[in-house]
C-alpha cells in the first residue's frame, strides 16, 4: 500500500492536472459506491493496477466530499468484490488493499488494486458478462476490452492450433517445390530419424506438418514453403512504412517517405523487409571486438531475429489472420509489432529469463529449416530466448536496450536509433 508522502504527492498531481489519470481514479461515493466503480476495478485489474480514491469530489478540485461515509462505503466496497463469503460484482476479482488516508483534515478511503494474474485474466463486471463487462485502462477512461483483447487474454496460457488448420481449397500444387527439397534436407541433417518409413513425398509433406493427411496443406506449410500464401491470405504479409516524423500522421500529409508490403513465403516476406528497411538506415563504421567493420546503424542480424521472431510467435487463429505484421521507421526509432500478446506465460518480466515458450512450434520448425537468400540460416528461438542476444549484440555496440511493449493482442519491440544520426533517413 502507498505511504502518506506517495498519498499526497498524488493528490498534488491530480488537483495540478485537474483530472484522474492511467494510474488513479477518483470518485465522490459520499454515502453509496456508484455503479461504474467496478469498471474501474477491472480495468486496473487487466491492465497494470491502479488506484481508487474514494471521498473526492473530482468537479470541486478533488476536494474532500462533505459527506463522505468512509465505513459505510468500505463496507459495500469489500462486499461488492467478493469478500465476506458474499457474491461478488466482478468476476475473477484481483488482489487489493485498503488504507484510510487524510486530505486537508478529512478521511478518504484508498484502495489499490492489483493487476490480475495471467491465468485469471480477465476481471469482468460479473452482472454484464465476460463480452461486454471487461476493461481495460487508458488514460483517466474504463475502455471495453476488444474481441482480439479478450481472446488474447483467455487464450493465453491455451496451446493453439491455428497453425495446424487446413487451407481450404489449397493442395501440393500450392508448394514451391524447391523449398519443400530445402527444408526435408535440412530437417534430415537436423533430426536424421525424421522421415523414418516416410519414402514417398506425400508422406513427409505429412509427416513435417506442411500438409494434412486429408489432402489440403497446413497453414504453417503454406507460410514456410507455399509458392504465393497471399493468395489465400492476402493480409499475411509484413508491411514496412517509412514515416518522415516522429509520430505517424494523418490524411493529409506526408505520411511515408517510403513503403514496401512483402509477400510471398515467409522467408521472402523476411528478406524483402529486411532490404526495405536496410535501404533506409545510415551505414556506420564500429569496432567489434578487434576489428572494424561496416554495418547497419541498428545491427542487421538484430533487425532480422526481430522480423523473424514477430512471423513466427504471432498469432494466427481466425480473429488475428486479417492482421499484418508491421515495420515502422521513425527518424529516432525502428517498430517491429506482431499480432497477438506474449504466450505461454511469459509477461516483461521473465521475457529473459532463459525459460522458452512457443506458440507456433510447426512453424518454427520448418522455418528453422527453410533456405535464406543471401543470409546464414535464421537462428529462430522459441519466444524470449533470442530476445537476450538481440540485447547483447545491441549493448555489444553501446546501443539502448529495445523497449518492449506487451498487450493482450499484439508485441511491439522498439529499437532506438543512435543520436548521430536522428537527421538522416538514407543511406546508400
Amino acid at each position: 500500500m502507498i505511504d502518506d508522502v506517495r498519498f499526497c504527492e498524488i493528490v498534488n498531481r491530480l488537483r495540478a492536472q485537474g483530472t484522474d489519470d492511467g494510474e488513479v481514479e477518483v470518485k465522490t461515493c459520499e454515502t453509496r459506491l456508484s455503479a461504474d466503480i467496478w469498471e474501474s476495478v477491472s480495468a486496473f485489474a487487466n491492465t497494470a493496477g491502479g488506484i481508487i480514491i474514494l471521498g473526492l469530489s473530482e468537479k470541486d478540485g478533488f476536494a474532500p466530499a462533505p459527506h463522505f461515509n468512509i465505513d459505510r462505503v468500505r463496507d459495500q466496497f469489500i462486499a461488492g468484490i467478493g469478500d465476506g463469503g458474499s457474491q461478488g460484482c466482478v468476476g475473477n476479482p484481483p488482489e487489493y488493499e485498503l488504507a484510510r488516508r487524510e486530505v486537508d483534515g478529512k478521511q478518504v478511503l484508498v484502495i489499490e488494486v492489483q493487476e490480475l494474474d495471467l491465468r485469471f485474466k480477465p476481471c469482468y463486471v460479473a452482472a454484464r458478462g465476460i463480452q461486454n463487462g471487461s476493461y481495460k485502462r487508458v488514460d483517466d477512461k474504463d475502455i471495453h476490452l476488444s474481441p482480439t483483447e479478450l481472446y488474447g487474454y483467455q487464450g493465453a496460457l491455451l496451446p493453439s492450433d491455428a497453425e495446424s488448420m487446413p487451407v481450404p481449397d489449397s493442395s501440393v500444387d500450392d508448394l514451391d517445390e524447391n523449398l519443400v527439397e530445402a527444408i526435408v534436407k535440412k530437417r534430415v541433417l537436423q533430426a536424421p530419424h525424421v522421415m523414418r518409413g516416410a519414402e514417398t513425398r506425400e508422406k513427409q509433406l505429412v509427416r513435417l506438418n506442411i500438409a494434412s493427411a486429408a489432402g489440403p496443406l497446413r497453414l504453417a506449410g503454406l507460410l514456410a514453403a507455399g509458392l504465393y500464401p497471399q493468395q489465400f491470405y492476402p493480409e499475411l504479409v509484413i508491411d514496412v512504412a517509412v514515416h518522415p516524423n516522429l509520430q505517424r500522421l494523418g490524411a493529409g500529409s506526408v505520411r511515408f517517405v517510403d513503403r514496401q508490403v512483402c509477400d510471398g513465403p515467409l522467408t521472402v516476406c523476411i528478406e524483402d523487409a529486411l532490404a526495405a528497411v536496410g535501404r533506409n538506415l545510415r551505414r556506420v563504421s564500429r569496432t567489434i571486438g578487434a576489428r572494424d567493420r561496416e554495418e547497419w546503424e541498428v545491427p542487421e542480424e538484430v533487425l532480422r531475429e526481430a522480423i523473424a521472431n514477430a512471423c513466427i510467435h504471432r498469432e494466427y487463429s481466425t480473429l488475428f489472420i486479417g492482421r499484418p505484421v508491421s515495420v515502422g521507421l521513425y527518424p529516432n526509432r525502428i517498430e517491429v509489432l506482431n499480432p497477438g500478446g506474449l504466450w505461454g506465460g511469459k509477461t516483461l518480466g521473465n521475457l529473459c529469463d532463459g525459460e522458452s515458450r512457443c506458440r507456433n512450434p510447426k512453424l518454427m520448425s520448418l522455418m528453422a529449416a527453410a533456405p535464406f537468400k543471401g543470409a546464414r540460416d535464421l537462428a529462430v528461438e522459441r519466444h524470449g530466448a533470442g530476445m537476450a542476444t538481440m540485447i547483447h549484440e545491441l549493448e555489444m555496440r553501446g546501443l539502448d536496450r529495445p523497449q518492449l511493449e506487451a498487450r493482450a493482442d499484439s508485441f511491439k519491440v522498439v529499437f532506438w536509433r543512435p543520436r548521430t544520426v536522428l537527421n538522416c533517413c538514407t543511406c546508400m
